[in-house]
């Protein structure tokens, strides 16, 4: 997986509420638990951030997806963060997309925004997405 060159403040954790921005048939996500979480302190939550792929479960959509354990990778946060060039970037919401095991969207298309720093780290992604930011 690719470094990113932008200061990315982990400020989700388990029990946040995302929005899907894909057209997979979820609508509200709520992360259980990060990816590859290692190196942090004992007992403490587990943070995410842009470009982070965490465990989340499906809390309104379709029937095919509600009470399922998905994938998600964050494509928005709230929380500002500070790019290389000294720009502040924040979103208005926070939103995810489903993601297969293999790192591939499993909708087709992204509704809203999607950060740079996606785009750089998973190019497959880069595809589906409306807007780059």
């Amino acid at each position: 997986m690719k470094g990113l060159s932008t200061t990315i403040p982990k400020v989700l954790i388990p029990g946040s509420v995302l929005t899907c921005a894909d057209n997979s048939g979820a609508k509200t996500l709520m992360i259980i638990n990060r990816i590859g979480k290692g190196g942090q302190r004992k007992g403490r939550n587990s943070h995410s951030g842009i470009g982070d792929i965490v465990i989340a479960s499906v809390k309104s959509g379709t029937p095919q997806y509600v009470k399922k354990k998905v994938r998600v990778v964050i494509i928005r946060q709230k929380s500002p963060m500070k790019r290389a060039n000294g720009m502040r970037v924040r979103f208005e919401d926070n939103a995810g997309i489903l993601v297969t095991e293999a790192d591939l969207a499993v909708g087709t298309e992204v509704k809203g925004a999607m950060a740079r720093e996606i785009v750089e780290r998973y190019v497959k992604l880069a595809g589906i997405a409306s807007r780059v930011v």
